[in-house]
């Protein structure tokens, strides 16, 4: 699979087969993607890999601590920005509509519509999973990088014929991720990812999102 195909094909699954990824595939998968770019090489990212138990030790946590707090805590950064002017607004709201349209979930259903999203701490299925945390003294520049290593996992799960889902969902459980992994108080949990196969037979991975015309993003200056 070349890198074109990978991006072509690379998309956020929501539904795995129960088939486990190996361990030395995994770490094949973060060492290569450790070449990402970083400024001053700083490399700012860290990783905290679960498999079998591990994670399903995480996805019982935060079932345990949904009990008395369903949605989480506030996450300790802005997944989205406070007040999301357009055309941002517009396209999450339809990248959401059509998601829930592949399940036949009306909007007036927002009990099923809660009910799905909280699949996302249960790893959608996926049967192996990743944290990512950064170091709290990084910049915007360094939040970029972490953004390009996490780039590189997802094209090179591909090139293994694997799936991923990232996930900024998980930052609204950081204090149970931070207490189950022992994470240390400078690492701010940014967020999770499931990883494996994609189960092909679920309508929710018919899902292709769109994606803006060259036109909308691109300026071109010709002075020639």
């Amino acid at each position: 699979m070349n890198v074109s195909e990978a991006i072509a094909t690379r998309k956020t699954v929501r539904a795995f087969t129960p088939e486990r990824v190996a361990r030395g595939t995994i770490e094949e998968v973060l060492a290569k993607a450790a070449r990402a770019p970083s400024g001053g090489n700083l490399q700012p990212w860290k990783v905290y890999v679960l498999l079998g138990e591990a994670r399903d030790e995480l996805v019982r946590r935060v079932a345990e601590a949904r009990a008395t707090n369903p949605m989480g805590e506030a996450p300790e950064y802005h997944i989205y920005p406070p007040h999301l002017a357009e055309p941002y607004k517009t396209r999450r709201f339809r990248i959401g509509e059509a998601m829930y349209a592949t399940l036949n979930i009306p909007r007036e259903d927002k009990r099923a519509r809660l009910q799905f999203f909280s699949r996302n701490w249960e790893f959608f299925g996926a049967p192996q999973a990743m944290i990512f945390t950064i170091d709290r003294a990084m910049q915007q520049g360094q939040w970029s990088d972490l953004g390009m290593f996490l780039g590189n996992i997802m094209l090179l799960a591909r090139e293994q014929g694997l799936d991923t889902c990232p996930q900024e969902a998980w930052a609204l459980w950081h204090r149970v991720i931070r207490d189950y992994l022992s994470v240390p108080d400078n690492e701010m949990i940014f967020c999770g990812m499931g990883i494996g196969r994609a189960d092909m037979t679920a309508p929710v991975n018919s899902l292709v999102s769109e994606r803006a015309a060259l036109d909308e993003f691109v300026t071109v200056r010709d002075e020639a």
